[in-house]
C-alpha cells in the first residue's frame, strides 16, 4: 500500500505537471527564472511525497515535525528536499553573478556604438514625399476601415491591434495579420484559417488586403495545438522565445517571426536575441536562424524595446556600477519613444540621447538597425522628440490639432523633425518641420511639397543653410500636361518642348487649369536634384 500510495502521488503530481506545461508552455532553459521556481517546487513537492507517511504520524502525534525527525525521512525525500535547496542555491549566485553590481563594464558591453557625423551619414530628404510619417494608432483605423468594406472577411476576423513597421523593396509598410474574433469563429473556421493580412502605406496611407493563397492555420488567436506561442515553443521547447511578430517576404508570403533570446550575463542577466525562428502560419513548417544568418527580407530580429534597454546599459553603465548611482558623469539615456527610418532594405529604430537627469534636450541620436543590432550615434544637441512635438502644436494650437511621433531627416544638412498632425478623429491634417537644434523654427502646411518649401524658406532666412537654390525664369513651351492625384492633392506637371518637367500642386493655383499644350509660359521655379522642377508662379505669354 505504502509503494502504490507514493506512485499514485507522483503520477497525480506529474499529470498536473503536464497540464500547467502545455497551458503555459514555459521554455525548460535554465536562463529563465520560472524554469528554476518550479523545478524547485517540483522538489519539494516530490520530498513531501516519498515522506508523507512520516509527516503523517508525527503530525498526529506532535503537530509539528522537527529537523532531527526529517533526518530520518525515507532516502529519496531526502534527497528531493536537498536538491530544492541546491537549485535555490544556484537561483541565487546567478542572480547575483548577472547582477548589474557586479558586471556593470559587461552590461555596457553588449551594444557596440560607434559615432558618425550626421549630415554626412544620413542622405539629404529633398522631397518627404517617400518618408513613412504614420504612427501605429493610424495605420490601426486605416486597416480597420478596409477590413470593415469586405463583408465576407469581417463577419469572421478582426485585424490585430498590432503592425510591424517592415521594408519591401526598400518601400516603408506597416503590415498586420487577421485574426478570428472569437473561439467559437475559429471552430467553425479552423479548416480553412486565416484568408490574409492588412498591410498599410504610412507614406500615402492607403490600406490594401492582400489574400493568401491558403489560409494561415498557425496564428497567434488560434487554440490548442493551432495556437502559434504554443507551436512554435513545443517545437523548440529549450529556446526562449521573446515574441512573435507578422512580417512578409518581398513576394508578398506571410511568416511570423520569432525572436530568441539568451543571457550573456551571469545566469539570467543581458537579455539578448541569439537567433529567430521564422514560423510559416500555413502549414506551421518552422526554421531556426542563428543571428548571422537571419535572411535580408526579415526585417525586425530585435525589438525597439530591446535596443533602447542596451542602449541604456551602455550609456550609464560604461563608467562602472558606482558612476551611474552616485557621480553619473558621462551617463546617458534614451528617450521615452522611438521611430523607424528606413535605410536601403533595413528598418531601423532612432530615438534621442539626453542626460539621466531627465532634462528638456537631446545631447545626440541612436540609430540601431532592427535586424543586426548595429548601432550608430549622431552628436547632435537640440530639442527633445516631446518638445518638438509642443512646439509642433503651438504653431497651430488654434485647431488643437495633435502631433504624432516625428520622423528624423537630414534636410540641407540640418537634422529635422518631420511629423503629422492630427484631428480628435486621428486624420492627418497637416504636416509639421521643426529644426532639431533651434527647435523655434517650425513650418507647417496641408501638403509635405508645401511644408518642405516653407521650412527651407526659413532655414535660409534664419541663416541656418545656405544651400536653397535661388529661384530662376525661364520661357518655355508646353510639350504636355498631366494632373496627377498623390498624396498632397492634384499636381500639375508640364513638359517643355526641351523636355524639362515642372510641378506645381493644383490647390496652389487653380489657374493652371487654363494652361493648354502649345502654350508659351514665363515660368518661375526652384530647381531641384531629381530634375522636376518646383514651379512656383507663371504667366501665359501672348501667341
Amino acid at each position: 500500500m505504502k509503494k502504490k500510495w507514493y506512485l499514485i502521488l507522483t503520477l497525480i503530481l506529474f499529470c498536473v505537471i503536464g497540464i500547467y506545461y502545455y497551458a503555459t508552455f514555459p521554455a525548460i532553459n535554465i536562463h529563465i527564472e520560472s524554469f528554476w521556481m518550479v523545478v524547485f517546487v517540483i522538489c519539494i513537492l516530490l520530498g513531501v511525497i516519498f515522506a508523507a507517511q512520516n509527516i503523517g504520524k508525527k503530525v498526529k502525534q506532535q503537530n509539528k515535525v522537527t529537523f532531527t525527525e526529517i533526518r530520518q525521512f525515507p532516502l529519496l525525500s531526502k534527497f528531493f528536499l536537498v536538491l530544492g535547496v541546491v537549485v535555490i542555491a544556484v537561483f541565487i549566485l546567478g542572480s547575483i553573478a548577472g547582477s548589474t553590481f557586479f558586471r556593470a563594464k559587461s552590461y555596457a558591453s553588449l551594444l557596440e556604438v560607434k559615432k558618425y557625423e550626421f549630415s554626412k551619414d544620413i542622405e539629404e530628404s529633398e522631397q518627404i514625399t517617400d518618408i513613412a510619417l504614420m504612427d501605429t494608432d493610424s495605420a490601426r483605423k486605416f486597416g480597420n476601415r478596409k477590413i470593415g468594406s469586405l463583408s465576407d472577411v469581417v463577419s469572421q476576423y478582426e485585424v490585430e491591434t498590432d503592425y510591424t513597421q517592415i521594408s519591401i523593396d526598400k518601400t516603408p509598410m506597416k503590415v498586420s495579420c487577421l485574426k478570428y474574433a472569437s473561439f467559437f469563429k475559429w471552430f467553425n473556421n479552423r479548416d480553412k484559417g486565416v484568408p490574409g493580412y492588412v498591410k498599410v502605406n504610412p507614406v500615402n496611407s492607403n490600406a490594401e488586403y492582400v489574400a493568401v493563397k491558403e489560409g494561415m492555420k498557425y496564428v497567434p488567436s488560434a487554440y490548442f495545438n493551432y495556437n502559434l506561442q504554443r507551436h512554435v515553443q513545443l517545437k523548440y521547447p529549450t529556446k526562449i522565445i521573446a515574441g512573435y511578430h507578422f512580417e512578409t517576404d518581398d513576394e508578398g508570403n506571410p511568416y511570423y517571426i520569432c525572436p530568441t533570446v539568451t543571457a550573456r550575463i551571469g545566469l539570467f542577466g543581458g537579455m539578448d536575441v541569439n537567433g529567430v525562428i521564422i514560423c510559416n502560419p500555413v502549414n506551421g513548417d518552422c526554421e531556426y536562424y542563428k543571428t548571422d544568418n537571419i535572411p535580408s527580407w526579415v526585417d525586425s530580429a530585435y525589438s525597439g524595446r530591446l535596443l533602447t534597454q542596451k542602449y541604456d546599459w551602455h550609456g550609464t553603465l560604461s563608467g562602472g556600477f558606482w558612476n551611474s548611482i552616485i557621480g553619473q558623469k558621462g551617463c546617458k539615456q534614451t528617450t521615452d519613444d522611438f521611430g523607424y527610418k528606413i535605410i536601403e532594405d533595413d528598418v531601423w529604430i532612432y530615438t534621442g540621447v539626453t542626460s539621466v537627469t531627465g532634462d528638456q534636450s537631446n545631447i545626440g541620436f541612436i540609430m540601431m538597425n532592427q535586424r543586426t543590432s548595429e548601432a550608430k550615434y549622431y552628436s547632435v544637441s537640440g530639442a527633445e522628440e516631446h518638445s518638438a512635438m509642443d512646439s509642433a502644436e503651438g504653431a497651430v494650437q488654434e485647431k488643437g490639432y495633435k502631433a504624432s511621433f516625428p520622423s528624423l531627416i537630414n534636410v540641407s544638412g540640418t537634422p529635422t523633425y518631420i511629423m503629422v498632425l492630427k484631428d480628435a478623429a486621428g486624420l492627418v491634417k497637416m504636416y509639421a518641420m521643426v529644426n532639431v537644434e533651434q527647435y523655434n523654427i517650425v513650418a507647417t502646411a496641408t501638403s509635405q511639397t508645401e511644408v518642405m518649401k516653407k521650412y527651407k524658406q526659413m532655414l535660409n532666412k534664419k541663416g541656418v543653410s545656405s544651400e536653397e537654390k535661388e529661384s530662376q525664369t525661364s520661357q518655355i513651351v508646353v510639350e504636355d500636361i498631366n494632373f496627377i492625384d498623390t498624396e498632397d492633392g492634384t499636381m500639375v506637371y508640364i513638359k517643355d518642348t526641351s523636355h524639362i518637367v515642372y510641378k506645381q500642386l493644383f490647390e496652389e493655383n487653380e489657374e493652371l487649369i487654363k494652361i493648354s499644350k502649345g502654350d508659351t509660359l514665363s515660368v518661375t521655379y526652384d530647381p531641384m536634384d531629381n530634375g522636376i522642377q518646383l514651379m512656383t508662379a507663371f504667366e501665359i505669354l501672348p501667341k
